[in-house]
């Protein structure tokens, strides 16, 4: 049998993402040992009731005493706390990682507490469903998904290296990027949609005119597909929207002046200019399924790609 990648992974929060890393590094026999860590004793209990730890802890400093490898899981808003906190108690020569989808912030929160005996590289699993908590992880759940890191300069080539092949074990795709760009990418292929999704189903329950029984008793006519991004975590996302502040107000802005041109489309009657664009869109559509992001099934392939153990 092929030794454990690591001895011991030290997993700071234990959300979606942090409970799938638990089920896939056990599954794929990547660490002999894991410790849990979050500040929730009850979220912790959890954690420890499902099994997906071998050692639990409150405090972070203690999770992470002799770990090879750290993975910060936290909301990006509580990332220089956490590596403040943990800085006195990391073994000479540990990874540290983090999960967050805001790197330029988590780099400036977290980089002036590591210390130099450390390899501290950023990184971000596109990985990720509406739920949240230890119960919503599943192992698969980072199979054929990219994880991106934004490496500092001075980065050590062989932990980066066993980084990556920790990830790629995990299922994942990889890629590297500069942070600034990674938080203009993130701000068009996730943030933006789950603002206007956050946007939309926050019109649509304040519209009085239309009763809230009508807006969930037609929602698969296109209002249910919002509601799914609408519904991921409120702390996450607000942090999101803190700490990739300027890449979103972009994005937001050229949005905007997207919508105004449809709007004017609209109010004028230009029918080729809106099939011009439906056209254009939709071969977006087609291109997600071609690089593999998606499947060509109805009902989005959400039922196809829903990880059995989460069918109801």
């Amino acid at each position: 049998m092929s030794e454990p990648l690591f001895e011991k992974i030290a997993l700071v929060g234990i959300g979606l993402i942090g409970s799938s890393l638990a089920r896939v590094i056990a599954r794929e026999k990547l660490a002999r040992h894991v410790s849990i860590s979050t500040r929730s004793p009850q979220t912790l209990a959890r954690a420890q009731e499902l099994g997906l730890g071998h050692s639990y802890s409150t405090s972070a400093a203690e999770a992470v005493k002799d770990a090879d490898l750290v993975i910060v899981s936290v909301p990006v808003g509580s990332s220089g706390a956490v590596a403040e906190e943990i800085a006195p108690a990391l073994k000479s020569g540990a990874i540290v990682t983090d999960v967050g989808s805001t790197k330029g912030s988590v780099i400036a929160q977290m980089s002036p507490h590591m210390p130099a005996h450390v390899h501290f590289i950023p990184g971000h699993p596109l990985a990720g469903t509406e739920k949240s908590g230890p119960d919503a992880g599943f192992a698969d759940l980072f199979q054929n998904r990219w994880c991106i890191f934004t490496p500092l300069p001075g980065t050590d080539p062989a932990a980066l290296a066993k980084l990556s092949e920790f990830w790629l074990r995990c299922g994942s795709n990889i890629d590297t990027m500069d942070p600034d760009h990674h938080d203009m990418v993130l701000a068009i292929v996730s943030h933006l949609p789950h603002i206007i999704a956050y946007n939309i189903v926050g019109t649509a329950d304040d519209l009085q005119t239309v009763t809230k029984s009508e807006v969930i008793k037609y929602s698969a006519s296109g209002f249910r597909d919002f509601t799914r991004l609408a519904a991921s975590d409120p702390t996450m996302w607000r942090d999101v929207c803190l700490h990739n502040k300027d890449a979103i107000l972009e994005m937001l802005a050229r949005f905007s002046e997207d919508l105004a041109s449809l709007q004017r489309a609209i109010r004028w009657g230009d029918g080729e200019k809106l099939f011009d664009m439906f056209t254009r869109t939709r071969a977006v559509r087609r291109s997600i399924i071609d690089a593999g992001q998606e499947i060509d099934a109805p009902d989005f392939g959400r039922q196809a790609m829903v990880h059995p153990e989460k069918q109801a």
